[in-house]
């Protein structure tokens, strides 16, 4: 009895003397190996990270301030300079906004730039490009491509009915423009002496 309790007492302790240096090293080398991989990953995207959750949160302070002005706002973009700035549209004038924070332009980290921008049709490579924020806090169909100094991308759309913003690593395609469909492009004309009724349209009042 002594004798087995001693042999099981001594796997115990054989058991409790925790890894092998071997198995260190192998823990060692693979712990190792990954933050190889997921360290640079973080410290590349640090950057490019940050500045589109800053970009953002741009456009939704822009909603906000479109809708409780009522008046629509311009972002303008500059690709070139890597810079963008905010006017207020009163009537056919543009006008810097009362709020102190957009007085001056802004600019991207060095290390980010523009590299395309699309508002609803219309691409951009260089140049200026502008962007209409409307009273009821409806944005412009807007693509955004920034990039860093190691070629690592990040995309933000807008999408113009819902205003859900989505960000990706991953170009993404601006949409294509729907054709309107037929039954539809008759109510968009205008009324004429030759045209449809709106009985013949089915419209009852």
């Amino acid at each position: 009895m002594a004798i087995r309790r001693s042999a099981g007492a001594g796997n115990v302790v054989r058991n409790m003397s925790g890894f092998t240096l071997f198995e260190m090293i192998i823990v060692l080398f693979l712990l190792g190996g990954v933050l190889a991989l997921v360290v640079p990953r973080i410290v590349v995207g640090e950057d490019l990270g940050a500045t589109g959750r800053s970009f953002i949160t741009v456009l939704r302070n822009l909603q906000g301030m479109a809708v409780t002005s009522q008046k629509p706002i311009k972002l303008y973009l500059d690709l070139d300079e890597g810079s963008y700035w905010v006017m207020q549209i009163e009537g056919k004038e543009e006008k810097l906004p009362l709020d102190v924070t957009w007085l001056t332009r802004r600019s991207l980290p060095e290390s980010v730039r523009f590299t395309d921008v699309s508002v609803g049709g219309t691409k951009r490579v260089s140049g200026r490009m502008d962007l209409l924020i409307f009273p009821n806090g409806r944005i412009d169909p807007l693509t955004i491509h920034f990039k860093d100094g190691n070629n690592n991308i990040l995309a933000v759309a807008v999408e113009s009915v819902t205003g859900a913003i989505r960000t990706s690593d991953e170009r993404i395609d601006p949409p294509v423009n729907q054709p309107i469909p037929e039954r539809i492009r008759v109510l968009l004309q205008p009324a004429t002496t030759g045209g449809l009724t709106p009985a013949a349209l089915g419209i009852k009042f």
